[in-house]
């Protein structure tokens, strides 16, 4: 008698009664079946065998500690361990005594403390007897027990950072606290759970001259301690520190990576075309500089650096938060230097060099991080815990200084006009060192400015425009083309690139606005060309030459800080053809995406605190995405 379930026969079951029924062994015949069905018709499960990445995991690469001087000298006590516990998602208690814990965990963390003076301040508070045996040492511990911890700060900073006078150079010295900080790494990195990575900061400011470095190990502290930081007080020249990065992998057989930060304090040397030396730069330095800096920090505290408005005039959210006063010294900016500071500059910039060298040095992704100096990874901005500790929330805030104008020329800048920025999404397949440091090296990755958007883009010549809508729309992605990151090349006949787009917005944040891609390119005149495209826009918005048709609206209410996601979209998708693509043109595009208006972090310290606003800043803003570019480049011949 055959079995049926909901009217239908089970054709497994009919078959094994009909062969029952002729005397045949079932289970025999239906072992030979399965082996005959794996071996000829593939796997009933259609993700068997796929490896491609499938999550986003969130992070921050540049966290400093009481561990970096300019935080414990200034009042920092979390270190390593509050970092990682806050990171993973625990309740800490901050420097100032406030209660602090965040909305989610972060996936992972890079504890980035600065290599110069590294620990000076864990010494000072254990009045380590090798550090009171020197004179800077000693004289610093003195102001420090006094309760003068400002004259301790200006006092260590003006003999050791500036005067060159550093205790802490001693090998013996600082090698018990690098341990301590390898050894908290590989403590809290749970494989699966929470990456906790080895790091450091390289903080070169020649002549004031903003040229930091966040260096990220791939690998434990087994290796990581074979070689001491690399530090600024070694030598300022980023070739310098290449030549260590290449002799650590080299002779460990491990790797890392190093992260610029902060071009917009440069004063037009981040992204120079000479090397120090005021040498142009030749094929070797921008292989090495492609290959062991292959990320840039576009967005963080001390202001954005995606664009610049002098630079991009007809893009209308290129002022995000924009520092563009001076350098570390108070030295005053001026226009020329612009191109070299901001990201999408440099992208353009790269597209030159490429034609000229061969080799493009600035063909970086994305990231976002905090460069936050108090042990916590905080980016809402309803949760801002501020730069350094003096500035953990409180009613008085707003007005002090973060870069110092010495000489009264304007170049100064305050800590209302820091930004609660940033963040750094990785797509990748587990939540492990090898994984995230991979897709970082693939480019795989990108920043936001403090919300979780989720966004991938792939970029390809046969995509259909019905693939966005399919739900194995990466698997479509990867098998067609390439994603965020990657390198597109032989432009098959009347081909132009193709880009599939989908967006969601943070689950506990806004809705989105509008998906936009971005385009550089060096058209065939030898111009440096770029060009913002509005691909998709919410609430059923329009696009017009390229543009949404009306702006998506606002319902921040100032004075409670509020604001409601009655407007924008939860996800947004988008597919776009380059109308104006030439195969003889090097290009390179990347998207970003918009969320609806929200308060900034100031309104929601005037309404918690019942202070007015200050002056200067907008009292909304639109968080927003970056992804890493997708390049295109001309088959040589």
């Amino acid at each position: 008698m055959l079995r049926f379930v909901s009217g239908l026969c089970f054709a497994m079951i009919c078959s094994g009664a009909a062969l029952a029924q002729e005397g045949k062994s079932f289970g025999a015949d239906f072992a030979v079946s399965r082996d005959e069905f794996s071996s000829t018709a593939g796997q009933y499960s259609p993700f068997v065998g796929q490896d491609f990445p499938n999550r986003v995991f969130w992070g921050d690469t540049h966290l400093h500690t009481s561990y970096s001087w300019d935080a414990g000298l200034v009042g920092a006590r979390l270190g390593p361990d509050d970092a990682y516990r806050f990171a993973r998602g625990e309740e800490v208690t901050a420097s100032m005594g406030m209660r602090v814990k965040l909305v989610r965990p972060l996936d992972w963390l890079v504890v980035a403390d600065h290599a110069e003076s590294l620990g000076v301040s864990q010494m000072l508070e254990r009045a380590d007897p090798k550090l009171l045996a020197t004179e800077v040492g000693r004289s610093t511990y003195e102001m420090y027990q006094a309760g003068d911890i400002y004259g301790a700060f200006e006092n260590w900073g003006f003999n050791v950072i500036v005067g060159g006078k550093d205790p802490l150079g001693d090998p013996n010295v600082a090698r018990p606290i690098w341990e301590e900080i390898t050894g908290y790494a590989d403590t809290y990195n749970n494989p699966g759970n929470f990456t906790a990575f080895i790091g450091y900061e390289w903080s070169s400011a020649p002549s004031g001259n903003n040229l930091h470095r966040v260096v990220v190990y791939r690998d434990n502290a087994d290796k990581a301690n074979r070689f001491l930081p690399f530090g600024a007080t070694d030598s300022d020249d980023p070739k310098d520190l290449w030549n260590w990065m290449e002799t650590y992998v080299a002779e460990t057989g491990g790797d890392l990576l190093a992260i610029p930060h902060n071009g917009n304090l440069s004063n037009g040397v981040m992204f120079a075309v000479e090397d120090m030396s005021g040498n142009p730069i030749d094929a070797a330095y921008a292989e090495r500089r492609a290959r062991l800096e292959p990320l840039y920090e576009v967005t963080q505290m001390k202001g954005d650096g995606e664009a610049h408005p002098l630079l991009s005039p007809d893009d209308e959210f290129a002022d995000y938060g924009t520092w563009d006063r001076g350098n570390w010294n108070g030295e005053a900016k001026s226009p020329e230097m612009l191109p070299n500071e901001y990201a999408r500059g440099a992208l353009k910039l790269g597209l030159q060099l490429e034609q000229d060298l061969g080799v493009n040095p600035f063909k970086f992704g994305m990231v976002g991080a905090t460069d936050a100096h108090t042990g916590l990874s905080t980016t809402r901005e309803e949760n801002y815990f501020g730069k350094v500790t003096p500035m953990e929330p409180s009613a008085d805030r707003f007005n002090a200084q973060i870069v110092p104008d010495p000489e009264g020329k304007g170049t100064g800048t305050y800590e209302f006009e820091t930004l609660a920025s940033g963040l750094q999404g990785v797509w990748a397949r587990e939540n492990t060192r090898t994984a995230l440091f991979d897709a970082m090296k693939r480019k795989e990755t990108y920043a936001t400015t403090g919300s979780r958007i989720t966004v991938r883009v792939f970029a390809g010549w046969d995509y259909d425009p019905a693939d966005v809508l399919r739900p194995d729309f990466a698997k479509t992605g990867y098998a067609g083309g390439v994603p965020m990151g990657g390198d597109l090349a032989s432009a098959p006949q009347g081909a132009a690139p193709r880009l599939m787009i989908r967006a969601l917005r943070d689950p506990d944040g806004a809705n989105l606005d509008r998906i936009q891609v971005v385009k550089g390119w060096l058209d065939i005149g030898g111009e440096l060309r770029e060009q913002v495209i509005d691909v998709a826009c919410s609430d059923g918005r329009v696009i017009v030459d390229g543009k949404c048709d009306a702006p998506v609206g606002n319902t921040v209410d100032i004075p409670s800080a509020t604001y409601t996601n009655d407007i924008g979209e939860a996800q947004m998708m988008a597919y776009w053809e380059d109308p104006d693509f030439d195969p003889a043109e090097r290009a390179f595009y990347y998207v970003r995406v918009l969320e609806i208006p929200t308060p900034r972090w100031t309104t929601y310290d005037a309404a918690f605190f019942e202070v007015g606003l200050p002056e200067g800043v907008p009292a909304i803003q639109q968080d927003r995405a970056y992804t890493s570019p997708i390049w295109y480049t001309p088959d040589r011949g």
